[in-house]
């Protein structure tokens, strides 16, 4: 060829962006330069179509790279035949600041980073020019679809390039009528109400002079064709930066990077995750810390550090505008339900406090407790040994302080308090509707509905076999068949519940080991703490045994949830939903389902079957034939429950907290030490935020989880331990500022998306709230021993079952202990302690007729009557709480008022300026035919027909 000709031999291998086989053999090497030279031109005469020549390098490269014209009708990605479009390199200009293009014009809306292949080893070329061709190809099919690209080479490590991405308003247009973006037409003349006590709660809320009321706007879904009627007043502010970040990334998530028959191959992500790139974010307006010197630049990032993510602002209100603003209604919603769950979360730690306040002033002087400690009573009675042969006998008084403990959360002010809290429950669940619906007209996510959330682009490489639509009935791609659906769900449901049965049988493991080291501790260690006598009434075998087993438990649980984790992920990958809220609905349901057996089980293991059925010392029932079953203590196990409640929720907070912001803090260290410069260099925008940690796609969920599991402990078991909302409110205060500091500071920013409520959470909060107040009741009625006590006081100390003259609580620890005679025991069951004097019966838990009697051993009539009173409570309280949880539910409407009369109004002004568009639009279609059809003669109108011309 001449020197004119567009094709000359050069070492760039990737310039050939359909059919061509790159091989060793001179023969493909022409075929392929032939290729080269029939190609159309499309580019400028100055730029030459090239290939490599160097039979070294194209020994390494030998795949076939196939584009051919078969692409999906969505994608105006690069054809067959057409130029291969290349990113326009260019050096940083020194303005650190900068969220421009070089011009200083275009808008920075998203970054790409990938490692430069010329740079790597040789050995590894292969694998990088395979990479380079993928990349190469995906950036000219971005080109062609509208975006403008322009790289640049790192200041602190040559080998990163980054790829700075712009959407001219051309494109912005047509992707938001794409994603119905609703958009401003006219200011909002229905004025909002102020609240009346404003003036003392202003020093709560963010400063207006830095975060200054956004303006309010009836707003409408944009059409480029009426873009006249929309209130745009500049084409740079039009689009807020999260708009288009958001629009950039459809286009990203959908434009192709390589085409092998039939099989197109698309989206950022699987670039992402092949290494084709390492990174892809928007931008931060700013530094967190510092003011952008940049006088166009918002600053919102220093806004939302100063008043909201900062420390010292931990009493300020949440500004959910801005943080909506420049993260999007998915973030905002999350920091709107974690706000509000927290204020109303005041209300019940006030409510706790008083009746944990309660308990412990009348721990003194409750009568049971009191006689426990009695030298003269509780001293006097020996109670049997609660394991064979090893354990010995003891006096009851020895557990006069955790009966003392036992007041102050079994008492009569933590009925009221369970009561309170089913009623607080509902309360919460229906003003956060209500908050919600203002919320979702606020932020125009009211008719964000499923039609107009977009499949996810893994669904759409997937969409092989054809359906008939049964709604348009029009032929459309599914990814599987009806059967290959049911047998993905198949597979999903059988691993959820495989997993299940694991945590089931880690349960039982925790089981027997509290079976096998409470026999342990009761043969050895009341002799091994002779020593620590100030200790001693502490250190027993039923404490050691709780304890242990609950720090053994909770590290299992952070074990599976590490593993299950990533199971979970892969089956809900490999069911394959359609829209991305589909995917963290199904992904929620598995999670929650995995975390609530593996935090709640050994609690309702303590609760409702420890101590139940245990037998007597005569005829003890064992677990697995071998292991005797365990006991309560004569007060029950509702401080054993406590105590687990105590340890898994105070572990769980701190090392979430330890995880939030310790671990990303340390990552953020150790990167940038290890690409620190070593030279002082300005560095760019781009690269402080490659410097950062991603967040992740899953990143919101973790948090949501956190606070749902929180949330369970605090509804589920509150019977057992009133402090569960006071210590759950100040986790979230902590909490609230620890995700606002980590978001603004140590993670990139996120792709904004779109939310209308917080998802598959709410029906899960809703089927707590109905669970916890069943739990509650039962806690109440078969854990704790107030029951009993009631049962005594009214029935059992009068005649003609007592003694007394007027009820009373005096007896009631004589009268719940059975009686059993020690001759009595069986050869496995008989204790080695044989030295106990005149001794010759024992004392254990349980209402059953003493040795002697006909029915000797059998349920006494105590008994019926304790079980009948407590299946009555258990009814009695049920009914009451959902009769007023019903009435509640039914009297609160779930959108206000105010806020039905905005929607009412913004859709009247948009079928007012539809209406008004399609009339403007007819009659400028139908003036050239009445202008034909329609002529005055003489005066008159007379109807010209076209067959009279």
């Amino acid at each position: 060829h001449s020197s004119r000709s567009p094709c000359r031999l050069r070492a760039v291998p990737l310039r050939l962006p359909w059919t061509c086989r790159i091989t060793a053999t001179p023969l493909d090497r022409l075929l392929c330069c032939e290729s080269v030279c029939q190609l159309p031109l499309t580019m400028s005469e100055h730029e030459i179509l090239e290939m490599d020549s160097d039979p070294g390098d194209t020994e390494l490269v030998d795949e076939e790279q196939l584009y051919s014209q078969d692409f999906l009708t969505t994608y105006a990605a690069v054809r067959e035949g057409e130029g291969m479009f290349k990113t326009e390199m260019t050096e940083f200009n020194n303005e650190t600041d900068s969220l421009f293009f070089v011009d200083g014009k275009r808008r920075i809306d998203f970054v790409l980073v990938y490692e430069d292949e010329e740079k790597k080893e040789y050995e590894k070329r292969q694998v990088h020019q395979r990479r380079k061709r993928k990349r190469e190809y995906f950036e000219a099919s971005l080109i062609k679809m509208g975006l403008e690209l322009e790289g640049v080479r790192s200041v602190v490590d040559e080998k990163i390039i980054f790829v700075k991405v712009h959407a001219p308003w051309d494109v912005l247009c047509t992707y938001a009528e794409v994603l119905h973006i609703k958009l401003p037409i006219e200011a909002n003349d229905l004025a909002s109400k102020e609240s009346p006590f404003n003036c003392f709660t202003k020093c709560f809320y963010p400063s207006e002079e830095l975060i200054k009321p956004e303006a309010e706007y009836f707003t409408a879904p944009f059409e480029k064709d009426r873009i006249e009627y929309f209130h745009v007043t500049d084409r740079d502010t039009f689009f807020t930066p999260s708009m288009r970040s958001r629009m950039v990334y459809y286009i990203l998530s959908r434009a192709p990077y390589e085409v092998r028959g039939k099989i197109t191959k698309f989206g950022i992500t699987k670039l992402l995750d092949g290494g084709v790139y390492k990174a892809a974010y928007p931008l931060h307006d700013c530094r967190f810390n510092v003011k952008s010197e940049d006088k166009n630049c918002p600053n919102e990032r220093y806004l939302l550090y100063k008043e909201w993510a900062h420390p010292l602002s931990f009493y300020k209100m949440q500004p959910l505008d801005l943080i909506r603003k420049y993260y999007g209604e998915k973030i905002s919603i999350y920091f709107a339900w974690l706000g509000f769950y927290t204020k109303m979360l005041a209300f019940a730690a006030v409510v706790g406090l008083g009746c944990f306040i309660y308990g412990y002033q009348t721990q003194e002087t409750s009568m049971w407790s009191q006689e426990v400690c009695d030298p003269n009573i509780g001293g006097s009675i020996i109670m049997c040994p609660q394991c064979d042969q090893e354990c010995a006998y003891w006096r009851l008084n020895s557990t006069c302080e955790s009966s003392k403990k036992l007041c102050i959360f079994d008492s009569f002010g933590t009925l009221v308090f369970a009561i309170f809290m089913a009623i607080w429950v509902t309360l919460f669940l229906e003003f956060w509707k209500r908050y919600q619906a203002q919320l979702e007209y606020e932020w125009d996510t009211v008719e964000f509905l499923e039609q107009e959330e977009q499949p996810r682009p893994e669904y759409e490489a997937k969409c092989v076999h054809d359906r008939v639509n049964p709604i348009t009935k029009v032929t459309e791609k599914v990814p599987f068949t009806k059967c290959g659906k049911c047998l993905r769900m198949s597979c999903g449901i059988g691993t959820v519940l495989f997993w299940i049965l694991l945590i089931i049988a880690s349960v039982v493991g925790i089981i027997v080991y509290r079976l096998a080291v409470f026999f342990a501790f009761s043969a050895k260690l009341r002799k091994a703490t002779k020593e620590l006598e100030p200790f001693r009434e502490y250190v027993t075998p039923q404490n050691a045994t709780t304890v242990t087993a609950s720090l053994i438990s909770f590290v299992i649980i952070m074990v599976l949830n590490i593993v299950y984790e990533k199971v979970a992920i892969w089956i809900t990958d490999f069911e394959l939903p359609r829209t991305q809220t589909e995917y963290e609905n199904s992904l929620t349901m598995k999670m929650f389902l995995f975390q609530f057996v593996n935090y709640y089980s050994s609690c309702f293991y303590i609760a409702f079957f420890k101590g139940k059925i245990v037998g007597y010392p005569g005829d003890p029932v064992y677990w697995l034939g071998r292991y005797r079953n365990e006991e309560c203590d004569p007060g029950g196990c509702l401080l054993e429950l406590t105590t687990q409640l105590t340890i898994i929720m105070g572990g769980k907070a701190i090392w979430n907290n330890i995880q939030e912001v310790l671990l990303p803090w340390v990552k953020n260290l150790i990167f940038r030490y290890c690409m620190s410069p070593r030279t002082q260099k300005a560095v760019p925008r781009w690269e402080q935020d490659y410097e950062l940690q991603p967040l992740g796609k899953l990143g919101l969920f973790y948090e949501y989880l956190e606070m749902v599991i929180q949330f369970g402990f605090v509804t589920l078991f509150v019977a057992s331990f009133p402090l569960a909302p006071l210590l759950a409110l100040l986790n979230n205060v902590f909490e609230i500022r620890v995700d606002a500091w980590k978001i603004t500071t140590q993670f990139r920013r996120v792709v904004p998306e779109k939310a209308q409520d917080i998802g598959a959470w709410q029906p899960i909060l809703q089927g707590i709230a109905i669970l916890a107040v069943v739990t509650n009741a039962m806690i109440i009625a078969f854990t704790s021993d107030m029951i009993p006590r009631l049962v005594y006081y009214w029935s059992f100390s009068v005649y003609p079952y007592g003694e007394h003259p007027d009820h009373t609580m005096m007896g009631y620890i004589n009268n719940s202990l059975s009686v059993f005679r020690i001759s009595d025991f069986s050869n496995e069951s008989l204790p080695l302690q044989l030295n106990l004097g005149n001794i010759t019966t024992c004392r254990y838990r349980d209402f059953r007729y003493p040795p002697g009697h006909p029915k000797q051993y059998e349920y006494s009539i105590y008994y019926w009557h304790v079980i009948a009173a407590k299946l009555a409570f258990i009814i009695v309280m049920e009914h009451i709480v959902y009769f007023t949880k019903f009435i509640l539910s039914y009297i609160i409407p779930d959108v206000p008022i105010e806020v039905k009369e905005q929607i009412k109004r913004e859709k009247y002004l948009t079928q007012k300026l539809l209406h008004e568009a399609s009339l403007k639009l007819v009659t400028r279609r139908m003036k050239p035919i009445t202008d034909k059809l329609l002529k005055r003669s003489d005066g008159d109108f007379k109807l010209i027909t076209e067959s009279s011309e």
